[in-house]
């Protein structure tokens, strides 16, 4: 633990996409980090978006060539250097006769798509006819249909991971990583930043550490942490809501993901195969409260069953259909008037030269285009503070899971309790990681045994989670490590044998336990807004 008075060439705050990244980055470069979370890691805004890794085909019709090609690019090095969370996936665009965007205008958007696709390892998009798209997606509505498109991008099933892989990269790489640690305090003296103050979740005191810089990458939090700068500093922030609805498999349900224009009001949203059941979102409106309060509403819910209802009309999803929703601030710049979906995506990266120097705010930046946001972030602390530090690596560099993807899965086979389906489960969370979660197993017996009836979920992850991961609480565990509390049952079933596993790695005692369960009910509960609760 850092003593009072610890010095660090970079203090990141907030260990969402943004943070992490940034931190991984620069202790790769060799500088001394502190990573701090007020929460736990990736629990923000990174764990409720769409879940792509895009271009962003939407940003055309705003002109954001640069943001396109950069988001083409970045999708590219990810496949490479995360395979095992990232993957290919294909996309269809129904076009009906009364569409806004004509099959002109989407072949125009799909043609520059792939040509800012530059060294691109997927296919080039498809325009199909009315019959061609009808024989591939039996269940979409065929009347007003003219034809369609067909197209791919990229899918991170399981986003927290992405975020989590960043985070562990960073404190491999020598940076000091806290989580539950919420920053009280930045000072700034003669107009320079130079020490954070933050109360440390294992001691529960106050800690200050000296800094030569500080990265205020909070996401929609970032002007609270703006708030706690003794001097007065600006408003940024204007985020909008995005909601999504899970649904399980439908009739008439698509093999393909759907990017769909909404009749109601011409937005296009989603309805993607994921996690074995269906993400439909998302919507876009302007949001002035607690980031952390943001639920979908009734209204949205609606909107998204009826228009995904229409274009797949044996659907006959209704609210009672929803297995649990989520809901995210996207962390905006702030932008009074106008449309939301008009507010850039490009990232802004704001130097408080004025009022801190040595301080930067992260404003927007996507799930997408996070590796390249932290490499100009880490270009500019090196350039200031005159380091004598290595290159950018991360184009190159594979995250702690994205090597030895064949090797690990051979080892898995040491496992006899997992089935077939379990050891596709472990890579595809744990990567080439999945060797060193069965090292782990094999060293005791108990933890080679499987929770599950489907013997995908495997006792020593639980282990895993709290000695390799940093996960302190039980929802950290079941959301964020093992990823079942994204299952349609939310894990709830499994949710006890887990409990008692963390209770002996954590030290619980049964009151403890019983708080734990009783508040990872309480966040499932959350995922279930009250109109949901009113439908059963």
């Amino acid at each position: 633990m850092a003593e009072v008075g610890t010095e660090y060439d970079l203090v990141v705050v907030g260990a969402g996409i943004n943070g992490a990244g940034i931190a991984r980055d620069a202790a790769l470069r060799g500088l001394s980090v502190l990573l701090l979370e007020k929460n736990d890691i990736g629990s923000g805004t990174s764990s409720w978006s769409s879940r792509l890794i895009h271009g962003g085909l939407r940003y055309l019709e705003y002109g954001e060539l640069p943001l396109v090609f950069e988001s083409l690019r970045e999708r590219r090095l990810l496949r490479k250097v995360a395979p095992h969370l990232v993957k290919r996936l294909r996309l269809k665009i129904p076009v009906y006769k009364d569409s806004r965007r004509s099959l002109l205008l989407i072949r125009l958007g799909l043609i520059t798509y792939d040509l800012l696709s530059i060294g691109k390892s997927i296919p080039r998009h498809r325009m199909l006819s009315r019959k061609q798209f009808l024989e591939q997606e039996p269940g979409v509505l065929s009347e007003g249909l003219v034809g369609g498109a067909s197209y791919f991008d990229a899918q991170v099933t399981y986003a927290e991971r992405l975020v989590l892989e960043n985070a562990i990269g960073a404190r491999e790489a020598g940076a000091d990583v806290r989580t539950y640690s919420p920053v009280i305090g930045i000072t700034v003296r003669k107009g320079e930043v130079c020490n954070v103050q933050f109360i440390d979740r294992a001691s529960q005191s106050e800690i200050e550490v000296r800094a030569r810089m500080v990265v205020n990458a909070a996401g929609p939090w970032v002007d609270q942490v703006l708030a706690t700068v003794n001097r007065t500093m600006p408003t940024l922030m204007g985020g909008t809501k995005g909601s999504h609805i899970i649904v399980s498999p439908f009739a008439g349900a698509p093999h393909d993901a759907f990017y769909v224009e909404a009749a109601a009001d011409g937005r296009p949203f989603f309805i993607i195969p994921w996690n074995g059941q269906y993400l439909i979102g998302t919507t876009d409106l302007r949001y002035d409260g607690d980031p952390g309060d943001a639920s979908a509403s009734k209204e949205e819910a609606r909107y998204l069953i009826a228009e995904t209802n229409r274009v797949f009309p044996r659907a006959g999803l209704t609210l009672d259909s929803i297995n649990y929703t989520y809901a995210g601030v996207r962390p905006l710049p702030q932008r009074p008037t106008g449309p939301e979906s008009a507010i850039t995506r490009r990232h802004i990266i704001k130097k408080h030269g004025r009022q801190a120097r040595g301080l930067v705010s992260v404003v927007g930046g996507k799930l997408t285009t996070y590796r390249n946001l932290a490499e100009q972030v880490v270009d500019f602390v090196v350039r200031v503070e005159k380091a004598d530090s290595e290159k950018c690596i991360t184009r190159t560099r594979a995250l702690p899971g994205g090597h030895s993807l064949e090797e690990a899965r051979r080892r898995l086979n040491e496992l006899p309790a997992l089935s077939a389906a379990g050891r596709d489960r472990l890579i595809s969370i744990y990567g080439g990681r999945a060797s060193r979660l069965v090292d782990l197993a094999r060293s005791r017996a108990d933890l080679q045994a499987v929770l599950d009836s489907n013997r995908s979920v495997l006792a020593a992850e639980v282990a895993f989670a709290v000695r390799e991961e940093m996960a302190v609480t039980l929802v950290d565990i079941v959301h964020r490590r093992l990823m079942i509390g994204l299952g349609a049952d939310q894990g709830e079933p499994l949710a006890k044998a887990i409990a008692e596993l963390a209770a002996t790695e954590l030290h619980w005692d049964s009151a403890d336990t019983r708080r734990e369960l009783s508040l990872l009910k309480s966040y499932n509960e959350r995922l279930k807004p009250v109109f949901l609760k009113a439908q059963s």
